[in-house]
């Protein structure tokens, strides 16, 4: 029993040291940046900067399907599978488009310019310059999957709707976490705003 106990505790250290390196390393993590322009009961308006990303294009539309492949690809280029082995900070959050075929999106540091990235050794990582936007966001918790996003997509449109706010067919899924990290988790599902409404 007493050794029963001594597992237990093991894990029990080991599980907390875990989440304090996931709550910590989150401090550091370079973010996309943006302005709350307004705030609404369900959604925020926010205004994104330009901003770079490497990206994959996937055949898949699923997120169950779909995260787990593209966060690997991605994720080998920036630890160094490129042409000059170098490696690339994470950023946060990483994002999906939610179209027939996925885009996963990594935000490139703003230290590096596209002409400075090192070429990737996987021709289908691509380098995409996203615009400055204006977008709704609908923030949740825990873990996602198809479900919860395709619900939370559902709630953005109606909320939207009920005020009279005009947007685009471009939605997007942001996953903030790791996924060991267990608690304060937040997901997003945001859309891209008709931009007439706003100039």
């Amino acid at each position: 029993m007493k050794i029963v106990f001594i597992v237990l505790g093991v894990i029990l250290i080991a599980f907390v040291a875990i989440q304090l390196f996931a709550v910590n390393g989150q401090k550091d993590i370079e973010t996309y940046p943006y302005l709350v322009s307004k705030k609404y009961d369900v959604f925020e308006i926010r205004d994104y900067e330009a901003s770079l990303f490497t990206s994959v294009k996937l055949s898949d539309n699923k997120y169950k399907d779909a995260s787990g492949k593209g966060f690997s690809i991605l994720a080998g280029y920036i630890f160094g599978g490129n042409k000059t082995n170098e490696k690339i900070a994470m950023t946060s959050p990483v994002s999906m488009s939610l179209e027939d075929s996925m885009t996963m999106m990594f935000m490139v540091p703003k230290k590096f310019k596209k002409e400075t990235l090192p070429e990737p050794n996987q021709s289908r990582i691509k380098f995409r310059e996203e615009p400055a936007k204006t977008i709704a966001a609908i923030t949740f918790g825990g873990w996602a999957n198809d479900e919860k996003i395709e619900h939370y997509k559902q709630k953005l449109k109606l909320a939207l709707d009920a005020e009279n706010i005009t947007y685009t067919n471009r939605f997007y899924f942001l996953e903030y976490n790791p996924p060991y990290e267990i608690f304060n988790r937040k997901n997003e599902v945001i859309v891209e705003l008709e931009s007439v409404m706003f100039e």
